[in-house]
């Protein structure tokens, strides 16, 4: 088992920056792959990226390749999403997941524990 708190999010203009953070409970946060979904109003929950036990693979929706970077900090049990040039269409709210597999998974379907999900709202 595992609990998941995501913060970070927040109100921000188009081209800024923001860095969520996911903090994990539990003793067994390295062995699990863990991934950034979000979901907009009326849209289905995607994922945004993904992330291996060990960070030696991780995944990204076409739409956030070269601008997001997803790691971790197994020794703190968190983990991290830096966004950068945000645009308008990725306001959402946020969830980070985990999957005790060794697996890249990338829909949410997949996931067993979830946070709370935190907004991310980009002006124009």
């Amino acid at each position: 088992q595992v609990q998941l708190v995501e913060s970070g999010g927040g109100l921000v203009q188009a081209g800024d920056s923001l860095r969520l953070s996911c903090a994990a409970s539990g003793r067994t946060f390295s062995s699990y792959t863990m991934a950034w979904f979000r979901q907009a109003p009326g849209k289905e929950r995607d994922v945004v990226a993904a992330i291996s036990w060990n960070a030696a693979n991780r995944y990204y929706a076409n739409s956030v390749r070269g601008r997001f970077t997803i790691s971790r900090d197994n020794a703190e049990n968190t983990l991290y999403l830096q966004m950068n040039s945000l645009k308008p269409e990725d306001t959402a709210v946020y969830y980070c997941a985990a999957k005790a597999s060794p697996l890249m998974l990338t829909t949410h379907r997949e996931y067993d524990f979830w946070g709370q999900g935190t907004q991310v709202t980009v002006s124009s």
